[in-house]
C-alpha cells in the first residue's frame, strides 16, 4: 500500500527472516502467509523450487529463498513459513507463486525516499532482484522485488501449472 502523508510516499512492507538476516516485499504482493507444510517434488526443477502446492484448486511453485540466494539450508520447523505472492511477468501476466521464509517479522511503514539503493557488487553477484535496502532500528533490511526473484527462462512454464489438475487428497503431497 502507498500513501503519501506530507508529501512522502510511504510503502508497506511484509518482513521476514532468512539464515538470522532480514528481508522484505512489498504488503500489496502478498497474497497470504501459510504454515510449512509438504509438497508434491516436481522432477528436473531447479534446486531451490522444493515443489508445488495445491491452493484451492491452484497449483503454485514453492520457491526456497535460502537455496535461491545460496544460504545456508536448515531444517524447517514450526517457524517456517509460506509467503503467497502474485508476480508479475511480462509486465502484463501475473502469477502466484509461494516463498519459503524462516519466520515472518512485521509489517513496516518505509518512506520511499528512505529506500537506498541495492549496492552495484558488478557482474559476477546478480542483484537485480534487489528493490534496495533499508535499515530499521540499526538493523539493515533488504527489500526484495519480487517481479524479478526468478529470471524470465524459470519464470516461463509456471503459469501453465494451473493446468495440472489439482490433487484431491492433501496427503498425497508427501
Amino acid at each position: 500500500m502507498t500513501t503519501d502523508i506530507h508529501n512522502k510516499q510511504i510503502e508497506q512492507f511484509l518482513t521476514f527472516e532468512l539464515a538470522r538476516e532480514v528481508y522484505g516485499v512489498e504488503i500489496l504482493k502478498v497474497q497470504e502467509i501459510r504454515g510449512w507444510e509438504a509438497v508434491r517434488v516436481i522432477p528436473n526443477a531447479p534446486s531451490f523450487i522444493k515443489g508445488v502446492l495445491n491452493l484451492r484448486g491452484s497449483v503454485i511453485p514453492i520457491v526456497d529463498l535460502r537455496e535461491r540466494f545460496s544460504l545456508d539450508q536448515c531444517d524447517y520447523t514450526q517457524k517456517t513459513v509460506v509467503i503467497v505472492l502474485c508476480v508479475r511477468h511480462h509486465r502484463t501476466e501475473t502469477f502466484v507463486i509461494g516463498i519459503v521464509a524462516d519466520a515472518v517479522s512485521d509489517v513496516l511503514d518505509i518512506k520511499l525516499d528512505e529506500i537506498k539503493k541495492a549496492p552495484n557488487f558488478g557482474t559476477q553477484l546478480d542483484t537485480g532482484y534487489m528493490r534496495g535496502m533499508h535499515v530499521y532500528k540499526k538493523n539493515m533490511i533488504m527489500l526484495l522485488d519480487v517481479d524479478k526473484l526468478l529470471n524470465p527462462d524459470e519464470i516461463d512454464g509456471m503459469d501453465t501449472l494451473d493446468d495440472i489438475s489439482p490433487l484431491d487428497n492433501e496427503d498425497s503431497l508427501s
